[in-house]
Parts: C-alpha cells; sequence; structure tokens
C-alpha cells in the first residue's frame, strides 16, 4: 500500500472545484443523547454545518493596508482583504496564550513569479517562486500575483487564498509572540500555523468577519482540500534527514488547523514535536525500500487477493463471533439501500463489491489528474467502513443515521490504527491515511452509514476518522452513540 508523491510548487489546472461540491466542549441533544459538540454530525467544529456563500461579504470595507509591487489587481485585493482581516481578528485575540505584543506586519510585498522585475524579500529573488510566505528575518508577508492566488482562488475558491494567507500570517504570531526560534524544527513551525490559520478561520465561520463569510460545510471542505494540496511528498526516512524541512503530510497539516478550528491559540501555542509525534502514533511516516533498494513506489492493485488480504487482517483485529462474507458482485439486500462501490447488507452479513467501481476508486491519481488526492487506501477504507457496519450491527447499534455515519469513521480509524502494526497481513504505509481523508472530504462513504447518509461537514467526517486512529473502539461507540 505504499505510494510515492511530490508537493506541488503551484496550482495545477484541474477541475477540483467540481469534485468538492459535496454532499469545543459544550453538548447538545441529538436523538435523545447528549453528543460533544465536537462530534456531532449536524455541526462542523461545534458551528452548525451548512453550505452557503463562501468569500469576500458584499459591501466589504476595501483594503487598507498597502503592499510594495502591487499591480492593483484583484489578486492583491483578495490578499490585502485577508491582511487586513487578519491583523484585525489578531489585534483583539492576543490572549494569555500569545506573549510579546501584537503589531502589524512590518512589511507587505507582491510579486509575479512570470516576471524577472520583482523586488529581493528574505534575501533572494522572486522569479519562478509560485508561492506565498512570511520571512521571520524582517516581518514581511510576500506573495505570487501572477500564478499562486489566481490558481488558489480558482480552485480552492477566495476562502481557499484566505486560508493561505492565515497560514502565512500564523508564521508571523509565533515571532511576535516569541514561540519559535531558528532552531525550531521547521514541522513544528507549520504546524502551528496551520493552527493559527484554523482558530481565525473558526472565527470568519462564525460570522464574526467584517469583511468574509465562510460556509461550514462545501465552503470549509475547500480550505480543507487546499490544506492537502500543500502536503509534504512522500519520502525515505533518509531523504526527510536530508531535507530537513518536512511541513506535515496531509493529515498532520488538516490535524493541526482542526486543533485551532475547535480550539483556541493557547493549543497551537502549545504544539512541539512531542505533541506532533504523540498525534502521529505508531502510523508510517516514511517510505519503506522494495527487494532492489529503491523507495517503494506501489500502491497495490485492487483485487481479489488485496480485498482477502484486508478482511483478513479486519478479522485478525476485531475478532467477531459472525465476521461479514465478502462478495465480488455488488448483489440485492432487503434492508439496505446500495452505497457503490462497497454495500454492506445486514440481513446476509455480506460485504459487497462493485469491482470495477472499486477499482476506479482505488487507481492511485493526484491532482494533475483531475483528482484531489487517491490511491489504494482511498478504496480500501470504503470496504473497511462496511466491515465496520457489521460489527454495529452484531452489536445492535442502530445503521441508519449521520450519527452512525460517524461512528463508521471512528471504527474505520480504529481499523487502519492496527493495520499499521506488525504482523497484520495487509500493512498500512506511509500516505494510506492522507489517501483516506481526502476520500472522507470528496465522497464521505468512509462516514456513512448503511444506505450511504453521510454528515454535511467534510470537517466532522474527518475528525471522526482521527478520533479513531487515536483512540479505541469503546470511545468510538461512547462518542457517537
Amino acid at each position: 500500500m505504499q505510494r510515492w508523491a511530490r508537493r506541488t510548487g503551484s496550482v495545477t489546472a484541474v477541475v477540483l472545484a467540481a469534485l468538492l461540491v459535496l454532499t469545543g466542549c459544550s453538548t447538545t441533544v441529538l436523538d435523545g443523547h447528549a453528543v460533544s459538540m465536537l462530534y456531532d454530525p449536524t455541526r462542523a467544529g461545534g458551528l452548525p454545518a451548512k453550505d452557503g456563500y463562501s468569500g469576500p461579504r458584499a459591501g466589504a470595507p476595501e483594503p487598507t493596508s498597502s503592499a510594495v509591487n502591487s499591480d492593483g489587481g484583484p489578486a492583491d485585493h483578495l490578499a490585502l482583504l485577508a491582511v487586513d482581516d487578519l491583523q484585525d481578528f489578531w489585534s483583539h485575540n492576543w490572549d494569555g496564550a500569545l506573549t510579546g505584543t501584537f503589531s502589524p506586519v512590518s512589511g507587505l510585498v507582491s510579486y509575479d513569479s512570470n516576471s524577472s522585475s520583482n523586488p529581493d524579500v528574505c534575501g533572494g529573488g522572486l522569479t519562478d517562486m509560485a508561492n506565498a510566505f512570511y520571512c521571520f528575518d524582517n516581518d514581511t508577508m510576500a506573495w505570487d500575483r501572477g500564478s499562486f492566488i489566481p490558481g488558489a482562488a480558482k480552485y480552492f475558491g477566495d476562502m481557499g487564498v484566505v486560508g493561505i494567507m492565515a497560514h502565512e500570517f500564523g508564521h508571523a504570531v509565533q515571532a511576535k509572540a516569541h514561540l519559535v526560534e531558528k532552531s525550531t524544527p521547521v514541522l513544528v513551525k507549520e504546524q502551528q500555523a496551520d493552527c493559527f490559520a484554523g482558530v481565525y478561520l473558526h472565527w470568519v465561520a462564525s460570522g464574526k468577519s467584517p469583511r468574509f463569510s465562510l460556509s461550514t460545510g462545501d465552503g470549509l471542505n475547500h480550505v480543507l482540500a487546499g490544506a492537502i494540496y500543500i502536503r509534504d511528498p512522500l519520502m525515505t526516512q533518509e531523504e526527510a534527514l536530508a531535507t530537513g524541512d518536512a511541513h506535515g503530510s496531509a493529515l498532520d497539516r488538516i490535524s493541526a488547523f482542526q486543533i485551532g478550528f475547535s480550539g483556541n491559540a493557547d493549543q497551537c501555542a502549545a504544539i512541539d514535536m512531542a505533541e506532533i509525534k504523540k498525534r502521529q502514533g505508531d502510523l508510517p511516516q516514511f517510505l519503506s525500500y522494495d527487494a532492489y533498494g529503491y523507495p517503494a513506489t506501489g500502491d497495490s492493485p485492487i483485487d481479489a487477493d488485496l480485498l482477502n488480504k484486508l478482511m483478513a487482517s479486519l478479522n485478525q483485529i476485531f475478532a467477531p463471533t459472525s465476521p461479514p462474507q465478502l462478495s465480488l458482485e455488488p448483489g440485492t439486500c432487503p434492508d439496505a439501500k446500495p452505497t457503490s462501490p462497497a454495500s454492506y447488507c445486514p440481513a446476509t452479513n455480506t460485504i459487497g463489491i462493485d469491482m470495477p467501481a472499486l477499482e476506479e476508486a482505488g487507481t492511485p491519481r493526484s491532482e494533475s489528474q483531475g483528482v484531489l488526492l487517491q490511491g489504494d487506501n482511498t478504496a480500501l477504507s470504503m470496504v473497511t467502513s462496511r466491515y465496520v457496519l457489521a460489527l454495529q450491527h452484531q452489536r445492535g447499534a442502530p445503521l441508519q443515521s449521520t450519527t452512525t455515519a460517524l461512528r463508521t469513521a471512528c471504527l474505520t480509524g480504529i481499523a487502519q490504527s492496527k493495520m499499521s502494526e506488525p504482523g497484520s497481513p495487509l500493512m498500512l504505509s506511509a500516505g494510506d491515511t492522507d489517501e483516506a481523508i481526502s476520500g472522507l472530504l470528496t465522497s464521505g462513504l468512509v462516514a456513512s452509514d448503511v444506505d450511504g447518509a453521510t454528515a454535511l461537514a467534510g470537517f466532522t467526517r474527518i475528525l471522526a476518522y482521527r478520533a479513531g486512529l487515536q483512540g479505541d473502539a469503546e470511545q468510538c461507540y461512547q462518542r457517537f452513540s
């Protein structure tokens, strides 16, 4: 289940927008049970889950910040509006977790990566550098108005751009609060910045920003898609040590963002290598080597042999008294709707597979091929989700509700965590969890009930899966009851 991936420096022209029109600590009452607002299927990070407009508000004030080298165009207008909003937010939310004193970022620079006439920033040229960044040395934010910002806006929406700016401003928050120094690992700096972006965007999603709106359904899904897109490439441990600049896998980045979106700035400030390692657990982080000494490249082909190994692994992990049977044909079911490419039928205790559709879902693809991210574990996590429905059925748990959907995602996370341990007939490998969370965002089948009903917010679907990666089965039943 191992795969090779790469970090992309700029947004490629792919049809991601079409793919992503998707279906706290206090509690609320749902179906007669007390449910944490964090795990409520009708909410996202404690806020009501809903689709709707995301982007600059009608009548938003014009930007008051200005950037060196700006062309005055729409990309700079959006970036500067985001800077104004971020400065407004942090100037009023510099609480006890953040030491030092808040001050606006000293320098803002716009540039065109397609041009040879750009100012130097942070000691380097900007031509061909399709990116956005913060320079610690001179408290400067810079962004590429030529390719990066327009591309991000096209495929992840205007709020995807705001999310990028919020991440870079998170680095300014670190610097002003004296949270990091030059010796701080890059991964810690990046995870804190992802987290600070989440804190700010929760404020926007709660309707408090005078400049932007963010829906917690499709709008937040697009922001999360951007976080998946800028994941690190998969590397061997030796390659990672040689580069020394890990920014985080898709799971790392979304996890940190969710900590901020669901929490507050002091939780972001507390992120260090020990916290990151605890969150990563025993999940594989690096590529292994094949028999010839090369980094393993292969997502395994989706076939009967692989599915039988998956079933053997799941039977070993859960040891049910009546394991579900696997059928390589969809079949019909009297008490559940089909959920291609994998379905569970309670009446027959059978998992039915639409093999052509499952093979399609598990074929390795990336953004350059019009898919956010997929590989063999996109498909295998779907089958696993139908297996854990069988476990719930044997336990007498209801199979038709959005609470069931999130419980299913949680139990799938449990299974995948166990598959990273030695001795499993089918072992999880680096990048597999990224494939699973991408599928949770774009299709949601892994977080669906027996009829395919899922929670609206991709944020909450991924959160439930992560709860399983870091917990145990009983916690899944307790949280999603």
